[in-house]
């Protein structure tokens, strides 16, 4: 029979709803976007300018056009993950297409004598980061979807799970994690799911609990997909004084949207396990906005050689988060279809700040032949929060960051050789490990190359880049102790207009 809580449910739960270092990571970090010409030369920009995306680097970089111009930029992501989880390897690969970049520059020169020679204004948006993206991960573990309830449900009183007269199960849900939090609702799920039981059921006061499963092994497919995005609008002011110091400022305004569903499947225990099968969904949705300013500098010591100096603020964001989930097993409540993704946890508003950034670049000019750029970038992961602080998880989840995130080093190297109205270009790229141990997110390493022709005033360049990184995914944040182990390759062809009027 179809109740009324099928429909979407919505209510405010003041407990965490478990941000942690991962969200900070997500939301610290960027992809190489941009322009085709600025994926070309793996964003080694910092100290040219005179491109639209390079102003994310370094915000005098606008003062280095001479005309006033705009672009366009569209990329064809290809992901591709490779993971291995107890022996058994499994590969998932998807595409998207976008439109990461568009923006223009005006250019304003002076002629009244003025030491300030040039006055240029700049709009652009980038996609700062595409989270679209899958991984699919199987195996046979010793480690089973019990460890995870269990691990959460230990030292939570068993009367707090319990349905109150006449209350639906779906009610409960969500009254359980808005009166005691988010670990409550994960036990209130892994009982009436079928999973857990508690040690004592004629004890409210209980607050062990035991497994339903047995097994020394489980068959496991889990499978992630992320969509969304993380887009940055810059406005920008840049001025050229005299004839060798260009200044500019930027500030920054992100939009995030990020959706994330798992699925988890389990079986294969053992032939007198009360359990057969089990599955566990979870569908995060994030949506926010965030702000930051960044301030730079380039200087023309002689005709060939430019030296650039960036500072970029912390971003400040404000995020809210939608989270539903559904579960089921042979053990699992008959009204337990009644908790499905329709049923929808609205958390309250929190805030990240991730680190600044400084950057320091060197860039050669060979004349109207080529050139050389290289930009290395330092930002301290450790120094990244999750707010309020006041909050006790929040300070706990801080904590926990400060002691095993590190700075991260950026180098990037790019160059471009011009033969008549063709140019030829390249670069390489390496990021830095965020985690002090250097293998939960591995280091980054990446290569790029593209191609530029000129149609008088205007430029169509093509772009292509990829870049690999291993890295530990774990199933669920309690009881699973060995990861996935995932290698990911992420391939972008970019193609890019550009128009100087």
């Amino acid at each position: 029979m179809k109740r009324y809580f099928s429909f979407i449910l919505v209510l405010a739960c003041v407990a965490a709803s478990g941000q942690n270092i991962d969200d900070v990571l997500r939301y610290s970090t960027e992809d190489l976007q941009g322009t085709a010409r600025f994926q070309a030369l793996s964003g080694a920009f910092g100290a040219l300018g005179g491109d639209l995306s390079a102003i994310g680097i370094n915000p005098a970089g606008s003062a280095v056009f001479i005309n006033n111009q705009l672009s366009i930029s569209g990329t064809n992501y290809n992901r591709n993950n490779d993971a291995g989880y107890f022996g058994s390897l499994s590969s998932q690969e998807m595409n998207s297409l976008e439109l990461n970049q568009l923006g223009g520059v005006f250019v304003f020169n002076n002629t009244g004598g003025s030491d300030w020679k040039r006055l240029s204004l700049a709009f652009n948006y980038d996609m700062a980061q595409n989270f679209d993206n899958e991984v699919f991960v199987r195996g046979n573990s010793n480690q089973g979807l019990d460890t995870y309830f269990l691990g959460i449900a230990n030292g939570i009183p068993f009367g707090n799970l319990l349905l109150q007269d006449g209350e639906f199960i779906e009610e409960a849900y969500l009254d359980i994690g808005s009166s005691f939090g988010f670990a409550t609702q994960q036990a209130f799920l892994g009982y009436f799911g079928g999973i857990i039981d508690p040690l004592d059921d004629t004890d409210d006061n209980n607050t062990a609990y035991l497994s339903n499963a047995q097994y020394g092994t489980v068959n496991q497919e889990y499978f992630k997909s992320t969509n969304g995005y993380n887009s940055k609008f810059t406005a920008n002011i840049a001025g050229q004084y005299q004839e060798n110091l260009y200044l500019g400022a930027s500030l920054n305004f992100h939009t995030v949207l990020y959706e994330q569903v798992t699925l988890f499947d389990e079986s294969g225990y053992d032939p007198a396990s009360s359990i057969q099968f089990a599955t566990f969904d979870n569908l995060l949705r994030t949506e926010g906005s965030g702000f930051s300013f960044a301030l730079g500098a380039i200087a023309k010591l002689n005709e060939n050689v430019r030296l650039g100096a960036s500072y970029q603020s912390p971003t400040w964001y404000r995020l809210t988060d939608d989270t539903a989930q559904r579960i089921d097993s042979d053990l699992a409540d008959t009204d337990i279809g009644f908790i499905d993704f329709n049923i929808v946890n609205l958390f309250e508003a929190y805030r990240i700040k991730t680190p600044s950034k400084y950057t320091g670049s060197l860039g050669i000019i060979f004349g109207k032949d080529g050139l050389l750029s290289f930009d290395y970038s330092y930002q301290d992961m450790s120094e990244a929060e999750l707010r309020p602080d006041s909050d006790p998880a929040f300070a706990s989840e801080n904590n926990f960051i400060s002691n095993t995130l590190t700075g991260v080093s950026t180098f990037r190297l790019g160059g471009e050789y011009r033969i008549n109205q063709l140019s030829l270009r390249g670069g390489y790229r390496f990021e830095g490990s965020p985690y002090e141990d250097g293998q939960t997110i591995g280091d980054l390493n990446g290569f790029s190359a593209g191609l530029g022709y000129h149609f008088g005033p205007s430029r169509l360049d093509l772009a292509f880049s990829r870049s690999e990184r291993d890295m530990q995914t774990y199933l669920f944040d309690v009881g699973f102790d060995t990861p996935a182990s995932v290698t990911s390759v992420n391939t972008n062809v970019t193609l890019g207009y550009t128009l100087n009027f």
